[in-house]
């Protein structure tokens, strides 16, 4: 018995090396038999076995999240278009749980294009500038750059020279004003100088009516001031600039003149006259009234009053009143926060136009003949 006891521990031991059913066998035969016939037990489950699963498990994702995803960027991308290609695969990738920064774009003849590289060209880094501008939810931020100390605006002065030169160039032209030869009183007669005021009727005030009308002579003085009445129902009156007001303008106000009955009388006025203002067409359309080319002396369209459009030259452009009165007769009008008074720019263009009569006066007289305009210097 013995000896068998001991021949069937040996082969227990080849079969399944287990010290406890050794044991038993050792005891009780048939109760071996029964533990070979039933399945081993299950080993018990531990806690350091669960957190080594998960470890590995989030190795794994960790790997599957680093795989370095190729994007080829299509031929012919112009630059917006190219920003706009890899900012929608970024998107993509974090919609898809991956990490952007593992994406790498090739052009079409599989070249890395790596925008972040110090090499790379200036084209390349706007991209990559305007790529990661907004994406702050990106695992990796950015480095922060350095803030740009606030230059202080540097105070100009007028230099000195400057100064001088300018008060030089003053006293030429008073000098030259002074010296040219009066004009006669019957030629003095013929200049009338014109200003109107307008308001805003119609829809938002766009279409302009006249309100007010103011005529001058050649030496400054009022020949015409008077307030219009406006049939129609005014919807701006545009008092910041031309300082009507409604009681100026009413039917009721004897001081304002019936529409009708005002063109009537600047019409006499401006018969045999040689017209003088600026922008003379906005002020004739609102009177209703026509007057010969040939006796206009508009300071908007005198070629060496306009300025060009663009730097290099082009189209003429008129420019405004109170910017040439100040230039050359160092006047201030229209006064900013002030209304406009249009005794004073129908004076202004007079004085403007006698600053510039003579070479006016060729130019006419150049067109005529069909020879070149003389220019002002």
């Amino acid at each position: 018995k013995k000896k068998r006891a001991e021949m069937r521990k040996r082969r227990n031991r080849k079969k399944q090396p287990d010290p406890q059913e050794d044991h038993e066998h050792d005891h009780n035969h048939d109760d071996h038999d029964d533990a070979q016939q039933s399945p081993p037990p299950a080993p018990p489950t531990s806690t350091s076995g669960a957190k080594r699963k998960r470890d590995q498990k989030d190795k794994e994702e960790d790997a599957s999240a680093s795989q370095v995803a190729t994007v080829q960027i299509p031929e012919g991308l112009g630059g917006k278009e190219a920003r706009k290609f890899r900012k929608d695969a970024r998107r993509k990738a974090r919609a898809e749980g991956k990490d952007e920064s593992s994406i790498r774009f090739v052009d079409a003849n599989g070249k890395e294009i790596d925008a972040n590289n110090k090499n790379a060209t200036p084209k390349d880094q706007d991209d990559a500038d305007s790529d990661n501008e907004g994406e702050s939810s990106a695992s990796q931020h950015p480095p922060q750059q350095k803030k740009k100390k606030k230059q202080k605006p540097k105070r100009s002065f007028p230099r000195i020279n400057d100064m001088l030169k300018a008060h030089e160039e003053e006293q030429k032209r008073q000098k030259e004003i002074k010296s040219r030869p009066p004009v006669p009183e019957e030629e003095q007669q013929k200049y009338v100088a014109l200003d109107c005021e307008m308001v805003g009727i119609g829809a938002g005030g766009k279409q302009s009516a006249l309100a007010r009308v103011s005529m001058t002579d050649w030496n400054h003085t009022v020949l015409l001031d008077t307030f219009v009445q406006v049939p129609d129902r005014v919807t701006d009156f545009r008092t910041h600039v031309s300082g009507v007001r409604a009681a100026d303008i009413k039917a009721k106000n004897d001081a304002a003149m019936e529409l009708h009955a005002c063109r009537l009388k600047v019409g006499e006025m401006l018969r045999n006259r040689v017209l003088v203002g600026h922008a003379l067409k906005n002020d004739l359309s609102a009177l209703m009234l026509d007057h010969p080319k040939a006796d206009i002396r508009d300071t908007a369209r005198y070629r060496p009053f306009m300025r060009p459009s663009g730097r290099g030259g082009g189209k003429m452009r008129p420019r405004k009143l109170r910017d040439l009165v100040k230039q050359h007769l160092d006047l201030d009008i229209q006064v900013a926060g002030e209304a406009h008074c249009s005794i004073d720019d129908a004076q202004a263009t007079m004085k403007l136009y006698q600053f510039a009569k003579d070479e006016w006066d060729k130019d006419l007289a150049s067109k005529k003949k069909g020879g070149k305009i003389h220019r002002m210097k």
